[in-house]
């Protein structure tokens, strides 16, 4: 296995609920490499723009709201296998159905209240890291 980047997200929900220092335990506790890390606000727009694939579901609006909603943790990681094993670590995006010991079990309150946001490819990994990160920011 090859080492990769994915992109991470600590939402708003775990962030005003002061999740924030467990989840960035639990990266460190799984082997990952923080290479870029930012704390920001999003306007609804700039949620949306990140969001864009989503455009035409229902959940949508509901979405970019939560999204611009308090601060969020932008992260670019970096591990073997990186994308899959932080899709492992966060857990299933409805909480309930989330494995026992996952970031999303163990935080997230609801589906739209899951605490953590993780690529799902390689292409969409490439998409969301330089949506919120220059070049420069990840030397």
């Amino acid at each position: 296995m090859s080492i990769e980047r994915t992109f991470a997200i600590i939402k708003p929900d775990a962030v005003a609920a002061g999740q924030q220092g467990e989840i960035l335990a639990r990266i460190h506790k799984h082997g990952f490499k923080i290479v870029a890390i930012k704390t920001m606000s999003l306007t609804k727009e700039e949620a949306g723009g990140f969001y864009a694939v989503h455009k035409a579901r229902p959940f949508f609006g509901e979405l970019t709201d939560f999204m611009s909603s308090g601060k969020i943790i932008a992260l670019v990681l970096e591990a073997e296998g990186a994308i899959a094993k932080w899709r492992d670590a966060m857990g299933a995006t409805d909480p309930k159905k989330a494995a026992p010991g996952t970031i999303r079990c163990d935080l997230g309150t609801s589906i739209g209240n899951n605490c953590t946001h993780g690529s799902d490819a390689a292409e969409t990994a490439a998409f969301e890291i330089s949506y919120f990160f220059a070049g420069l920011d990840l030397i």
